[in-house]
């Protein structure tokens, strides 16, 4: 497990973070912009892909669903393997930017997101990789794969700032409160614990 700083704390939702007043501002962002984009941007590419190329529904819907599977895949690798780098803790470098930040201020509700800029550079050049593997079929790969990035970041964020509810869902809030606030080297799915099973990084179970 990670060690935290024994000044480590979990309640300052508006704490700064940066000296440096565009940094501070650049950690900040609103969750509806990146919700906008993605699942927007998801949905677009899957209707261009068949108004464009007027391919099979059913082979661009089987795409879109793997690419939100594939997403799953890569936020929990992402998660487990960079995201928790032994310097994660440590403030002012990358890992911290990255993550870091998250675990010491975990209901701040403008640093539950990765800054729209840099996820959107991400998403192009991602389109453009499956669009040279796959061709057409990649604006549907790639729709499904951002849609599951803007479902991550739509559980994340309720996980983070409401009260579970009261049906099997609740089991995400527990899921994710374990990474939180007792061991950070379970519990990496966010939006499932799919990968968690696979791998073997479930909680114990008392």
């Amino acid at each position: 497990m990670s060690k935290k700083p024994d000044n480590y704390t979990t309640n300052e939702e508006d704490a700064r973070v940066y000296e440096n007043p565009v940094l501070h501002v650049l950690s900040k962002n609103h969750i509806s912009a990146p919700l906008l984009i993605f699942f927007g941007g998801g949905t677009t590419l899957s209707v261009y892909a068949y108004l464009k190329f007027e391919l099979h529904i059913w082979y661009l819907l089987a795409y879109f669903l793997v690419g939100m599977l594939l997403f799953t895949l890569i936020e929990y690798l992402v998660h487990r393997f960079l995201y928790h780098l032994p310097q994660v803790y440590e403030e002012g470098g990358v890992a911290f930017a990255l993550h870091g930040i998250h675990h010491k201020y975990p209901r701040d509700k403008k640093r539950l997101v990765m800054p729209p800029v840099l996820s959107v550079v991400l998403a192009s050049i991602i389109l453009g990789i499956n669009y040279f593997l796959m061709g057409p079929y990649g604006f549907s790969f790639t729709g499904g794969f951002l849609f599951g990035y803007a479902a991550y970041l739509s559980v994340h964020y309720i996980v983070h700032r409401f009260k579970p509810p009261k049906n099997f869902l609740k089991h995400l809030w527990i899921h994710h409160s374990i990474h939180h606030y007792k061991d950070d080297e379970v519990a990496f799915g966010v939006s499932s614990p799919l990968w968690d099973v696979v791998f073997r990084t479930m909680p114990k179970k008392k």
